[in-house]
């Protein structure tokens, strides 16, 4: 037959094992939440770098306009410099 101490572990093992396949159904829960959430800020990120890219294309065109702008302004400035001197 079996004692009291041996249907005590048996009921206990059967709970621990129990306890612990949900406690691991929960972390792969968990984990599958994360990668979820790790995709949706990968792709938060990607938008940034688009966003970011299609402002600073037009901001440096501008700043190679005023570059030339402020080279041309030289070139004038010379040959003026030239025609007054004549």
């Amino acid at each position: 037959m079996i004692d009291f101490t041996q249907l005590v572990l048996a009921v206990v093992v059967v709970i621990v094992t129990t306890m612990l396949s949900l406690v691991g159904l929960q972390v792969v829960k968990i984990l599958q939440e994360l990668r979820k959430t790790i995709e949706k800020m990968n792709k938060v990120l990607d938008d940034t770098g688009v966003i970011s890219e299609s402002v600073s294309k037009p901001i440096n065109m501008v700043s190679t306009m005023l570059m030339g702008i402020k080279g041309s302004n030289k070139i004038v400035k010379m040959i003026k410099d030239k025609v007054g001197q004549e």
